[in-house]
């Protein structure tokens, strides 16, 4: 449900450092000016990890409705970890968005600061927050979800008359359940209602500009924020670009490049069938994990089954160190029966989950127009003619099938009015397929790609360890270095496994 400013009045005694509120240039947005947001030790009820340099924790004060500013109010949360150089090293601020739609910030602050490269540490004050719907800022709930939570979860991949007609009833069930948790906010969840948080998250702070870091759906939020405020965009890195359009189509193209991983896990597999013991060739591998699908399908193993096996694929093929993880799994259940390799550190119904999952689907949701019902059974039946079973885990936008509050426009993206801004893409990305950084490119005249070639995991910049890519990054960041020309980077290629009991 939704947690007003005035439940939060309590914690503003733990909070000092006030942060004083600066007039901004005149831009094609406005806002209402907003209290002044107090940032100070960072109280329990902010879960944020310890770090080598003080973290500030405080809530910022915003409308539900930006159109109607003096409506009800929600709280965002906020962090900010500061400059470690001198002042006259200092660029400003940046603010970091971990993706999603649905992943909570606030901690983000720190666990990505820790990873950047020291210039840009000495640089910038690094500012984490939970977008609304997320975390600790106005926390979504979608209740049950359609039986999302269920363990074992339902075949998630409908096939026949009867199958697509449960699968489209449990979509409607997701989309009632939202409706009634998230009440009167649901169609203000929206990625630009947060980015006009983002701006008064600015102006709270007293900064002319923003400096932006977004990975995955943070690159889809950093665009927003251009489209509205252009003017007031600073430096701005989008790593992993979503890419313009709407998210059905994203999901749809998401899965499809899923599927095309899956072909080079398989043959990746196969290449080291004396390490997993899986098949000496992609065909058999592949034989080898519709084996264990069905029959974890047929006879969960303690609440894990087909729709649980599906997660596990999902959450690995995007990221090539998880790969090993995977095939050991496959093999240790097909061999022993039993499903530990391949189950989540955090179980999937915590209340992180739950929260993120719903943030998920509401912000989706509200970002624009979902499909037809029809539509989302043909493209199902297209999915499996493509290569049965395919994986569906990631479509959430179906949902909006059956939404409250459907919007009447999709969220504008990007703004030729903006500062050349970086983007940063795998070759071989299957969450975020390339070609949305380079159709997001487009929005963004002046911009440059950096591309990481021979590589096929998420999330790139300050996560691969790629000196090629930081030092783009960091100098453009640091120094407002804009490459002349797109930049080619060369990436680690596939992984080699270890060796047992190494």
């Amino acid at each position: 449900m939704i947690p007003v400013a005035r439940r939060r009045g309590a914690l503003c005694a733990l909070m000092a450092t006030t942060a004083a509120l600066v007039p901004a240039a005149p831009v094609h947005a406005t806002t209402t000016p907003v209290p002044s947001m107090r940032l100070g030790a960072c109280p329990e009820s902010m879960p944020v990890p310890t770090a080598p340099d003080r973290v500030e924790c405080g809530w910022l004060s915003v409308p539900l409705d930006w159109e109607h500013p003096d409506g009800e109010r929600i709280s965002i949360a906020v962090s900010r970890v500061r400059a470690s150089g001198p002042p006259e090293e200092r660029r400003g601020i940046l603010l970091v968005n971990p993706g999603g739609p649905g992943g909570a910030g606030l901690a983000y602050a720190v666990t990505k600061r820790a990873k950047l490269p020291e210039s840009v540490r000495r640089s910038y004050d690094v500012i984490g927050f939970d977008p609304r719907g997320t975390g600790q800022s106005a926390p979504a709930d979608c209740g049950p979800m359609g039986g999302l939570f269920d363990s074992p979860g339902a075949e998630p991949v409908p096939s026949g008359h009867t199958a697509e007609k449960a699968y489209l009833d449990s979509l409607r069930r997701m989309a009632d359940g939202c409706a009634s948790g998230v009440g009167d906010a649901l169609e203000h969840l929206s990625t630009t209602q947060t980015a006009r948080d983002m701006d008064a998250i600015r102006s709270a702070l007293g900064e002319r500009r923003i400096g932006f870091l977004g990975v995955s759906y943070g690159s889809y939020l950093g665009a927003a924020y251009a489209a509205l405020f252009p003017r007031r965009v600073g430096r701005m890195v989008l790593d992993s670009a979503v890419g313009p359009g709407d998210w059905y189509d994203f999901d749809l193209r998401q899965s499809r490049a899923l599927l095309r991983q899956r072909e080079v896990f398989f043959a990746w597999v196969a290449r080291y069938e004396e390490r997993f013991g899986l098949g000496g060739s992609a065909g058999l591998v592949r034989d080898a994990y519709r084996q264990a699908r069905q029959g974890l399908a047929n006879r969960p193993v303690n609440g894990f089954g087909a729709a649980e096996f599906d997660r596990a694929v999902y959450r690995t093929l995007g990221r090539t160190e998880r790969w090993e993880g995977l095939a050991a799994g496959i093999r240790a259940y097909l061999h022993e029966g039993s499903t530990e390799l391949l189950r989540p550190a955090a179980p999937f119904d915590g209340a992180a989950s739950r929260t993120y999952e719903s943030a998920n689907r509401v912000v989706k949701c509200a970002d624009g127009p979902g499909p037809e019902p029809g539509r989302i059974t043909a493209d199902l039946r297209r999915l499996r003619q493509r290569d049965p079973p395919p994986i569906v885990t990631g479509i959430e936008a179906s949902a909006c099938t059956y939404w409250h509050h459907i919007p009447a426009h999709s969220t504008r993206l990007g703004s030729p009015e903006a500062p050349p801004v970086l983007l940063i893409a795998s070759e071989h990305d299957p969450v975020t397929p390339i070609e949305g950084s380079r159709q997001l490119r487009q929005r963004l005249p002046g911009s440059r790609l950096v591309t990481l070639h021979d590589d096929y995991s998420h999330g790139v910049f300050a996560s691969r360890g790629n000196a090629c890519v930081d030092s783009a990054a960091g100098a453009y960041l640091v120094d407002g270095t804009v490459p002349a020309a797109d930049v080619h980077c060369v990436g680690p290629g596939l992984p080699t496994p270890r060796v047992p009991n190494e």
